[in-house]
């Protein structure tokens, strides 16, 4: 993308991180201030590619383990991001072709992408709307026209939470988020943290998230556990996401050490 497609209003003169994610998984939607600010992620933190890489294989075993396993035939992506190769409603659809996909997300640019890929696909849809707000979202028109609260549902909020400060209170969004669903739903959540990095290279990498346009908050393994509250956790629990049922073997130790994410699902009790 280049200056002047942004949907109108869209600032683009300033990095935003779902752009800088697409960047670092090798899409093409991103714009100058989105790479120059990628490029300089990585400099200060080479990991972030593989952390970034990590985390949408994680996304893609989960999708396969809430629909292919659980049984789970409605979906909820919250911060849903720029749309990649192996979409959630992609892998979904290739084990039940029916299940139904509601992508949220407060980027225009996002839902803009969103839109013209699910055009004519009538178990898919693209919400633009701020988690911050769960209950708008839970609202929303759209979503409820594609996906039934009486049946189980999986809500997934990948690489979403590490954007939400304290003061953003993420306990009550989940909490809002695990009230509305129904018995045998789903919830699955991967976030950044600082756990298997130095200080000083966590501190250079924040401060760059900071000038985008949403500052990146790093939590321990305990804070991430905590946000599944009310919710019994899948093994392998909350884990590295390349731990997280794994297709293939362990990762080398020097490799797994490079993604910075955990991840885990849980079910609601």
């Amino acid at each position: 993308m280049e200056p002047g497609s942004a949907p109108s209003g869209v600032d683009t003169s300033k990095a935003h991180p779902a752009r800088m994610y697409d960047y670092f998984l090798g899409g093409n939607d991103s714009y100058p201030a989105d790479r120059e600010a990628a490029e300089a992620m990585l400099r200060v933190a080479p990991d972030t590619r593989a952390s970034a890489r990590g985390n949408r294989a994680f996304l893609q075993r989960v999708v396969r383990f809430l629909v292919g396993e659980a049984g789970i035939r409605q979906v909820i992506d919250i911060g849903a991001g720029l749309p990649a190769a192996g979409n959630v409603h992609e892998v979904a659809q290739r084990i039940a072709p029916g299940v139904r996909v509601a992508y949220v997300d407060n980027d225009p640019i996002v839902n803009t992408h969103a839109n013209a890929l699910l055009a004519g696909d009538g178990n898919a849809s693209a919400v633009l709307a701020d988690l911050r707000d769960p209950g708008t979202i839970l609202a929303n028109p759209g979503l409820r026209e594609l996906i039934d609260f009486t049946e189980p549902v999986a809500v997934l909020l990948i690489a979403i939470l590490h954007f939400f400060t304290d003061a953003d209170d993420p306990g009550r969004v989940l909490a809002t988020l695990r009230d509305a669903l129904p018995p045998e739903s789903y919830l699955a959540v991967s976030h950044g943290t600082a756990d298997f990095h130095d200080h000083a290279s966590v501190s250079r990498a924040t401060a760059l998230y900071a000038k985008a346009a949403a500052p990146v908050v790093l939590r321990s393994h305990q804070q991430v556990s905590g946000f599944f509250e009310g919710f019994d956790l899948v093994e392998p629990g909350v884990v590295q996401v390349p731990l997280w049922r794994p297709d293939h073997g362990p990762l080398p130790p020097s490799e797994l050490a490079k993604v910075a994410i955990y991840g885990g699902v849980g079910r609601v009790r």
